[in-house]
């Protein structure tokens, strides 16, 4: 089996120019294929609400559901480092209970967790969160669980001012603690910019092409979810196709006597 790939894995990787692959998954299949491919990390991310559970949006998952979800990857996931997102007020309330939940995401196979934003109280949990032993990817720009405060899925960082701010609070979590630091929907050369002047690496979504990794949503990326496709999301397979025909084939069989035959029968 290949080396475990941790945080100074990733670290080693961004030092060396190189670059590192992310991707989402939601169940033991899944997690144990993409791990075969070589991803180098595997994130439960709340996107899952959607893509699995048929939710409107990331803040209608709890922390019962991602704990499920976390436990079915880890168990699929040899190599690659497994990290859960951290869903929709499971760590804003206060920093004890945020722990628990942290901790309890680390007791069913987490590697690491992903917390969105930057300001005082989330730097602080950044700080005890490190300091309890688990390690935080950070998550600026676009952040989907304060959607309603943003006014829907804009942009961000596109003035001079929106971009310095961006780039103060990107080394804010890095002295706070970050290992990682996903940048979601800002302008590439604002994501450049950032990815100059801090150490840890950044990981791209929607952010352009000279970050250190780049991440997609699984179901996005096997043309699985059709319901919304980001700009940035690649689709390297028709596997909404392919299930449908496969469905519509075992079907049609039935109908037609040709399931089972005497080779499937006992």
């Amino acid at each position: 089996m290949a080396n475990k790939v941790t945080v100074r894995t990733l670290k080693k990787i961004k030092d060396n120019g190189e670059k590192f692959s992310m991707l989402t998954a939601y169940d033991f299949s899944t997690a144990k294929y993409i791990d075969n491919a070589g991803t180098d990390i595997i994130l439960i991310g709340d996107s899952l609400a959607m893509t699995a559970l048929g939710y409107d949006n990331t803040n209608c998952i709890g922390v019962e559901e991602m704990t499920i979800f976390t436990k079915a990857v880890a168990k699929g996931a040899e190599r690659a480092m497994v990290v859960t997102d951290m869903p929709f007020m499971s760590y804003t309330i206060d920093i004890p209970s945020a722990l628990i939940n942290i901790g309890n995401m680390v007791k069913n196979g987490a590697n690491a967790v992903k917390l969105e934003g930057c300001n005082d109280y989330i730097e602080k949990l950044i700080e005890c969160t490190v300091n309890m032993g688990v390690p935080v990817m950070g998550h600026i720009g676009y952040t989907p669980q304060s959607q309603n405060v943003i006014g829907g899925h804009i942009i961000q960082g596109k003035t001079e001012q929106a971009a310095e701010e961006l780039l103060k609070q990107a080394q804010k979590l890095e002295k706070a603690g970050v290992f990682s630091l996903v940048l979601e929907m800002v302008p590439e050369d604002v994501a450049k910019n950032i990815t100059e002047n801090i150490s840890v690496p950044t990981i791209s979504c929607g952010a352009g092409r000279y970050c250190d990794g780049f991440v997609m949503v699984c179901d996005d990326l096997f043309g699985k979810f059709d319901n919304f496709t980001p700009k940035f999301a690649r689709k390297y397979g028709d596997m909404k196709s392919l299930i449908t025909n496969c469905a519509a084939k075992y079907i049609e069989d039935i109908k037609n006597g040709n399931y089972p035959n005497e080779n499937e029968v006992y």
